[in-house]
């Protein structure tokens, strides 16, 4: 994912309001949006290099985007925007060995009155169900996978999440809903740094979110944990899994 254009480097000071952040660049102190709810941990220390994005419209109220912090080993990608972008570059790419068999993808697929999922996969030949490449009705095989944005790592290991988080234990729950119905489900941890070997759950933040994890592993749930490239110009997402520490 190349940007617009390239990010400036500044200097993050504080992150207040859950979506507002004093960044200072060179002189000036602007305040920037942060397109993130968790809580960055590991990642928000005052004084730390970031990058932010100007913003294209100009009639928007804040001018630049917090991108990414710099942390002593690696740039952490905040914006949690990204994720969905990167996965579908690279499942057009064609590099990752398990989806090759899919030809079919959507973004955002609604599976009851009450939850969107991030997305499925289909291979044309086996799905009946399409219409102009989109879907018009749910039914196996359809390869479901919900994007979840990793920015925390302890001691080399990715740890998702950085807060409590009951929305990413009930996509769990309806995951292993959708394969008892026959259907295979992916989640996708896009890690936004460089500096891990590993993944795990973070149990000592949300024990039930990686006690649920575990058992959707069980039950057939794919986990693939995918580390990113990041620069000023691109981020760009690695077709190969790291390692799971659980």
């Amino acid at each position: 994912m190349k940007f617009e254009n390239p990010l400036i480097e500044g200097v993050f000071l504080k992150r207040y309001k859950r979506f507002f952040a004093d960044i200072r660049l060179g002189k000036e102190t602007v305040v920037a949006h942060v397109p993130n709810t968790g809580s960055l941990k590991s990642c928000n220390e005052p004084e730390s290099a970031c990058l932010v994005s100007p913003a294209t419209n100009p009639e928007r109220k804040l001018r630049y985007t917090l991108e990414m912090i710099r942390t002593p080993k690696t740039w952490v990608g905040v914006n949690t925007s990204n994720p969905a972008v990167l996965v579908k570059e690279l499942f057009e790419s064609g590099k990752v060995a398990h989806w090759k068999s899919f030809d079919g993808f959507q973004a955002e697929v609604k599976i009851n009155e009450h939850t969107r999922l991030d997305g499925a996969m289909w291979k044309s030949s086996e799905q009946k169900n399409l219409k102009k490449g989109k879907l018009t009705k749910l039914s196996p095989p359809l390869h479901f996978f919900e994007i979840k944005n990793v920015t925390l790592a302890e001691n080399g290991a990715a740890l998702f999440p950085d807060a409590v988080t009951e929305r990413g234990q009930k996509h769990l729950q309806e995951m292993m809903d959708l394969m008892k119905q026959g259907f295979t489900c992916e989640m996708i941890y896009v890690i936004q740094r460089e500096d891990c070997k590993v993944f795990s759950p973070a149990d000592t933040i949300d024990p039930e979110y990686g006690k649920i994890l575990r058992q959707a592993v069980k039950a057939g749930l794919r986990v693939s944990a995918l580390p990113c490239r990041l620069s000023e110009k691109q981020i760009v997402l690695q077709a190969d899994s790291l390692p799971l520490g659980f």
